[in-house]
């Protein structure tokens, strides 16, 4: 219902980076590849409802209300 943009990525280098790439290139890929690898496991926040229970929650309360409006009026 509601699409998410994707967050923005860039290939940002450190301005040390030529120097430093001799010493840790195969430390720094191993990093990149293990953060790649994280970032697509999707992990839902705690105690946080979709927007589907909330939607659901507000219509059943609308009905609610007009049920009590209509019998006691």
């Amino acid at each position: 219902m509601f699409k998410q943009r994707k967050h923005k990525t860039f290939n940002y280098q450190t301005r040390f980076s030529k120097e430093s790439q001799t010493d840790n290139s195969s430390d720094s890929k191993g990093f990149v590849s293990k953060w790649q690898q994280s970032k697509d496991i999707k992990v839902k926040p705690r105690g946080a409802m979709s927007v589907k229970v909330l939607i659901l929650i507000l219509v059943l309360l609308l009905i609610c209300m007009y049920v009590l409006d209509k019998k006691y009026m």
